[in-house]
């Protein structure tokens, strides 16, 4: 009998030791796409020069539709004497397809051309000897937030918990709009490390299809852990629509154009190469024309590029702008109405990283090598395209109700007066800054709150009851709408902004947000995109 209990000891002890090791499994299983958070940029391989060999450049890119127009130029993937480079520029293009950063085979000369998104240029600061010579195209919706069904706004997101891969444009894409919104961003090491209440809490992923992975995770475990997660389509979609209704798209950035990609060159290979530098620039800008006007004459070459089908090589083109040559221009020039500009993505990004992860004051401009661009528009193959970003709306878009963001914007006026005094430095920032949000997002709209102090209304019900309260919050509330007014007409007047972009309300002393007076005088901005 002692034998058998002992074995019966030994194998219940087994069987817990058992389980005590699967529950660890799956444990590690569940945080399988976590990485340790980063605190420092990468180190990237020195600069060193690029040569093509054998005539063949090689340009290495990632499975998405906004290099399409590349793709097309060259008939694929593989170097051919029937592309347009080597019709027109006596050179082949190897066209090579990796998700893996490439900012160290660039910089080395392994690689003579990549792509990216201008938001990472700051990162790498004074590490990367690379020119910028193009824009590719904007990314219209395949970049997303993906939210617990409860969260309406990103004002919401205060003290939640989002994954993301660090150093992409999902990463910036979530850090300028908590900066919109006036909210900063922690980066919490792991989840047994409390979030911080007051901003935006961040949780490293290897990447962004992993981030996706681990909230979708989450939300059917009912852990608890995230809140939400920032990755891309068609990881945005799988999320939403597996959630059961937990998940829901926040905003996407289909008309919020900060993600721009770019053309990217080794500084030593423009040096020695130029006229292989103009040849690809020439080739981007024919093939983006190409695919924009006849994009069904394309659907092959780039579905057998990226190994899509047909239905989805259409519906991965339609999440993206690709750019002609007077968009080009503009978005260098900052002349650019309606998405944002080469300086203000840059320097956006510069700002919503912040000090943490940027060292030293690098100018953007230092990227940027527009001799082969202006070689081109000059030849005059593009006089007749015009720049044509418009709103994308759904055909069976809701009315949007809930602003994406609000963000108190305190414009200084006169004492009881409506008159902005434009002598302050901070409300010429304060106006940019409001027509910077319009143009970066096509469509979208802002509100206009106003409001006055609260500090008279004891000294009025003292003097004449509550008839006299009534008439003076009368006054305060026409107050309050003057100065939206004044404020709207300064954007129109000066920031050449669309009156109809702009509503305003008057809220007198209504909605005080607090016993500071001084917060009281305010005016709150809340911005409506189209999604």
């Amino acid at each position: 009998m002692k034998m058998k209990f002992l074995a019966a000891g030994l194998t219940l002890f087994g069987l817990w030791q058992f389980a005590a090791v699967r529950a660890a499994e799956t444990t590690l299983a569940d945080d399988a796409e976590l990485v340790e958070a980063r605190n420092a940029v990468p180190k990237l391989k020195a600069a060193a020069e690029c040569h093509p060999k054998d005539n063949v450049l090689v340009l290495e890119l990632s499975e998405y539709a906004g290099y399409s127009g590349l793709i097309a130029a060259n008939g694929g993937l593989l170097p051919n004497e029937n592309s347009y480079f080597f019709k027109n520029y006596g050179f082949k293009l190897q066209i090579t397809i990796s998700e893996e950063d490439s900012w160290s085979a660039l910089n080395s000369g392994r690689i003579c051309a990549t792509a990216t998104t201008a938001d990472v240029l700051p990162l790498y600061g004074g590490q990367l000897a690379a020119f910028v010579p193009a824009l590719i195209g904007f990314s219209r919706g395949a970049d997303g937030i993906i939210v617990k069904s409860n969260i309406q706004r990103i004002n919401d997101l205060k003290g939640k918990t989002l994954a993301v891969c660090q150093f992409n444009e999902s990463d910036f894409f979530i850090r300028y709009l908590a900066q919109q919104a006036g909210l900063g961003v922690n980066l919490r090491p792991d989840f047994n490390t409390a979030p911080d209440p007051t901003k935006v809490n961040l949780i490293a992923c290897a990447d962004s299809f992993g981030a996706g992975d681990i909230f979708a995770r989450d939300l059917k475990s009912n852990r608890g852990r995230l809140d939400g997660c920032i990755t891309w389509d068609p990881k945005t979609t799988e999320v939403v629509e597996g959630s059961g209704g937990k998940a829901r798209l926040l905003v996407s950035n289909k008309n919020l154009l900060i993600v721009a990609d770019v053309l990217l060159f080794n500084k030593c290979f423009v040096d020695q190469y130029p006229q292989m530098a103009k040849g690809v620039v020439d080739g981007l800008l024919e093939g983006n024309k190409l695919v924009r006007a006849n994009p069904e004459n394309y659907y092959d070459v780039i579905g057998k590029a990226f190994k899509w089908d047909k239905e989805k090589t259409k519906g991965e083109l339609r999440k993206v702008h690709l750019a002609n040559m007077p968009e080009n221009l503009a978005f260098f020039s900052g002349e650019i109405d309606a998405a944002g500009s080469f300086n203000y993505i840059y320097e956006s990004s510069s700002a919503a990283y912040g000090t943490q992860f940027i060292h030293g004051n690098f100018n953007g401009e230092k990227y940027l090598h527009l001799a082969e661009l202006k070689s081109i528009e000059a030849g005059g193959r593009y006089k007749d395209q015009k720049a044509d970003i418009k709103p994308l709306r759904s055909t069976d878009a809701a009315q949007v109700e809930t602003p994406l963001l609000s963000r108190d914007v305190r414009f200084l006026f006169q004492p009881n007066s409506s008159k902005l005094d434009m002598g302050n430095a901070k409300n010429g920032e304060d106006l940019e800054f409001l027509s910077k949000m319009l143009k970066v997002s096509p469509g979208s709209t802002i509100l206009l709150r106003g409001h006055v102090d609260n500090a008279m209304v004891p000294t009025f019900q003292k003097q004449g009851g509550p008839e006299f309260v009534q008439k003076m919050s009368m006054k305060a509330m026409q107050l309050s709408k003057d100065r939206c007014l004044e404020v709207r007409g300064k954007l129109v007047q000066q920031f050449s902004v669309d009156e109809a972009r702009i509503d305003y309300v008057g809220r007198g002393w209504l909605e005080p947000a607090g016993t500071d007076m001084d917060q009281n005088r305010r005016v709150e901005v809340q911005w409506f995109t189209v999604e």
